[in-house]
């Protein structure tokens, strides 16, 4: 907290170049936009080097060190407006930074396009290898310590920021399946071959896809109820319409439009106000979060299994 107030002027230089931030103790992140192959491309690459001279300048003076090797650059957009980023490099001190093909931010694996295949494919990795050594001693645990190892080393790390997930690549979803799946039939000593349903009812778990939507509305949630964290307070809008109609009470939300199917619907403003829609009114009306988690949790357990 300390270290935060002190580095908090940081800020007031990002604000001053025009650039939008994000701040988490020592690890600070500015974005700035522009169109590819353009003069804007140039001149976003000049203001980012004029802000990190001046951010070196500011730490200089206040006895901090900006680490120009671990400087990381990394260009975000569709597969067509990649192509056309040529020769982007930015100057960081002695350093030429060239963008990376993935960045890791709080635990979470960012790729150009943002189709979360590297993350998806970290978090796999690491927990199959958790999973085969619970079940490599499974026959000397109880269900219940062996559900209590697979929470702590797998679902933990399957829901760790699964907001991000929402609307990827159906292929992405299904690699996640199948490690839950996995996770499933060594708690209940299921083989292979045999249907994975029933197990994952006995255990009352979401399927992967549900759990995402169950973090979205979660927050959705939240927001409403001014319980969040405040930069997303302004991003969803309840449903006022211009004339008195029985959808006025329903606590609805107002649907928002995206220009890119694969960027824009996964924002969260529009994915909170399209999943927020659907669900009855009898949850979106919930007077606590307790209440509301149980039910909204119940609701997409019925929906995942057809119960």
């Amino acid at each position: 907290l300390l270290f935060t107030c002190y580095t908090k002027p940081l800020g007031h230089i990002f604000q001053h170049d025009q650039l939008l931030y994000h701040m988490y103790a020592d690890d600070n992140q500015v974005y700035i936009a522009f169109r590819p192959g353009d003069s804007t491309q140039k001149a976003a690459l000049s203001r980012l080097e004029q802000c990190l001279l001046e951010v070196r300048g500011w730490m200089r003076k206040n006895f901090l060190k900006l680490n120009d090797s671990k400087t990381k650059l990394m260009v975000f957009g569709t597969r067509s407006h990649l192509a056309k980023t040529n020769n982007i490099r930015l100057q960081v001190g002695d350093h030429s930074i060239e963008p990376s093909s993935s960045i890791k931010n709080l635990g979470v694996i960012y790729d150009p396009e943002l189709n979360m295949e590297s993350h998806v494919d970290h978090v796999c990795r690491i927990a199959y290898m958790h999973l085969r050594n619970i079940g490599s001693i499974r026959r000397y645990l109880t269900m219940d310590a062996t559900k209590a190892l697979v929470n702590a080393y797998v679902t933990s790390r399957l829901d760790y920021a699964n907001a991000l997930l929402y609307g990827i690549p159906r292929s992405s979803i299904l690699k996640l399946q199948r490690v839950q799946n996995m996770a499933a039939r060594i708690i209940c000593l299921k083989r292979k071959s045999e249907h994975i349903s029933p197990s994952l009812i006995k255990l009352h778990w979401l399927p992967v896809e549900s759990r995402i939507i169950f973090k979205i509305l979660l927050h959705t949630y939240k927001v409403l109820h001014n319980i969040a964290p405040a930069h997303l307070n302004t991003t969803v809008n309840r449903y006022e319409p211009g004339r008195t109609l029985r959808s006025s009470t329903e606590g609805l939300l107002q649907p928002q439009k995206s220009r890119l199917r694969l960027y824009g619907d996964r924002a969260f403003e529009v994915a909170a106000a399209k999943e927020w829609n659907i669900i009855p009114h009898t949850i979106r009306s919930a007077t606590s979060l307790t209440s509301f988690r149980n039910q909204l949790r119940t609701y997409l357990f019925k929906k995942s299994f057809d119960l």
